[in-house]
């Protein structure tokens, strides 16, 4: 990737020479050079919050909650005591192996602040021991029907009018939970909840800027004081355990093994709403493990970490068209990559420019090779449905990329702090919903006190990039339960 440092002369009596720059073979860009932008990136992309913008997050996430107490209530389809998953980042950020194809557009500054994911379980399958065998009989690797023959009859009772009905020759009945038709009864349930709302709005209350249903994705803005907030809400299936087709991953070596443990990894999976290519979209769910990568992400060194985000930022443009490539496959490649190479070299703090001209180089590869295996099951090729055509019109667009990597890394530096201009001018307009500071005199008794304030902001500022697990019981959603990877609020 990279050419070495020239060494120094080599016998006395000689005129030591400076050592030569550092340079990238293939662009002749000095690696020092790419280093310095990908930190630019990294100090616009990451922003610090204030204690204003921790309570905002706050508000809007217990807005969101509440919300999702009220959709229980409706018809109590939803299990009374959930565990959401919360993401940093919109599924259009690769959080989930989610295909794009359905989704509106839309821009960070244009649209929203910040932006999130929220995995809401619409059924649960938590007692029975791993590993988990799924009827896949139907489907292509990764994905699987869902029969609710492993349910009793009270929850077939209340999802059935959300399945499709096969009938054997035998004369029974299987009712398989529709993706499609859950994502329809979610949408049109989240819409009746908030509207019931609006018609009391109470002091402080975020503004639903827009809600829209993006697919089998329900994606919902809110205007919170001075910020805009996505929230990408995705219904699923959760489930303890493993799978058993991703059973023969675990017996290999990992670069996580001795980090954290295997019950940690293993603690359970999902099945979120896409299909595969030649799928059925009303029957097949796709296997996400969503809350093992959370606890993968906690071995990834800060630098590798940086280099994945300037990789993800330029490709998102790059390769929005044809959407082939989204920024889950640059993940995986990322997870490869971490069981690829040691992990003192992938801990060096200034490698930062070699990480992503690494990535950038496997993702090529990936694509004139038409293979990019899912990280956990390593036999499900993610880009065996495209078409030659396609990508080798991705692999020509990465290759300009390789060609001048600190160009392009300029252009991802201009469209965040294009993006941060936006949001601040929005601040300074204070053209959203105004929620009270910590220091405004509104006469609300219930006003939190600069001690929340101060722990929202730590909790925000001190887990960058990390995701949140939410306990909530339905029935008092004003006292949610924090777990911040492995931790407790």
């Amino acid at each position: 990737m990279a050419a070495p440092l020239a060494s120094k002369a080599g016998s006395a009596g000689t005129n030591s020479k400076p050592p030569f720059p550092e340079l990238d073979f293939r662009s002749g860009a000095r690696v020092e050079e790419l280093n310095k932008l990908i930190q630019e990136f990294t100090k616009h992309d990451q922003r610090e919050y204030d204690d204003q913008r921790a309570l905002e997050i706050h508000t809007a996430k217990d807005f969101i909650f509440s919300m999702l107490g009220m959709v229980q209530k409706l018809d109590q389809k939803l299990p009374v005591a959930n565990e959401y998953l919360l993401l940093s980042g919109g599924v259009r950020e690769g959080v989930v192996d989610i295909d794009l194809d359905e989704l509106n557009v839309y821009a960070r500054g244009t649209d929203y602040d910040m932006d999130f994911t929220l995995l809401v379980p619409a059924l649960k399958l938590h007692d029975r021991n791993q590993p988990v065998t799924l009827d896949m009989r139907h489907s292509a690797l990764c994905h699987s029907w869902l029969s609710l023959r492993l349910f009793d009859e009270g929850t077939i009772s209340k999802w059935k009018d959300c399945c499709t009905i096969v009938d054997h020759i035998n004369g029974a009945t299987n009712y398989f939970f529709s993706p499609t038709k859950v994502a329809d009864w979610f949408y049109d349930s989240i819409s009746i909840v908030l509207s019931e709302i609006q018609k009391k709005p109470q002091r402080g209350m975020p503004k639903v800027e827009k809600v829209e249903k993006n697919g089998t994705i329900i994606s919902i803005i809110l205007g919170v004081g001075s910020s805009r907030m996505l929230y990408d809400i995705v219904p699923v299936v959760s489930f303890k355990g493993w799978p058993a087709v991703a059973q023969s991953w675990l017996m290999e070596n990992h670069f996580w093994d001795g980090k954290i443990t295997e019950e940690e990894v293993i603690s359970g999976f999902y099945l979120v709403p896409a299909c595969s290519y030649k799928g059925k979209k009303d029957n097949e769910w796709r296997l996400s493990f969503a809350r093992s990568e959370v606890q993968l992400k906690k071995c990834i060194s800060s630098s590798l970490m940086q280099a994945y985000q300037a990789c993800k930022a330029i490709i998102i443009k790059l390769l929005s068209r044809p959407k082939a490539i989204s920024p889950y496959h640059l993940r995986s490649m990322m997870l490869w990559a971490c069981d690829r190479l040691p992990a003192n070299y992938l801990a060096q703090e200034d490698y930062a420019a070699h990480f992503l001209l690494g990535l950038i180089d496997d993702l090529q590869h990936c694509l004139v090779n038409k293979m990019c295996p899912n990280y956990f099951i390593p036999q499900c090729n993610m880009l065996e449905h495209l078409s030659e055509e396609t990508v080798m019109l991705h692999a020509r667009k990465l290759s300009s990329v390789r060609s001048d990597p600190a160009e392009h890394l300029r252009t991802a530096i201009e469209h965040v702090k294009a993006a941060n201009r936006l949001t601040l001018e929005l601040q300074r307009r204070g053209s959203t919903t105004s929620i009270p500071s910590p220091q405004s005199d509104g006469g609300d008794t219930n006003q939190p006190d600069d001690r929340l304030a101060k722990k929202l902001q730590q909790l925000v500022t001190e887990n960058p990039g990390k995701s949140i697990s939410v306990f909530i019981n339905p029935d008092d959603v004003t006292r949610p339960h924090f777990r911040i990877d492995d931790k407790f609020f």
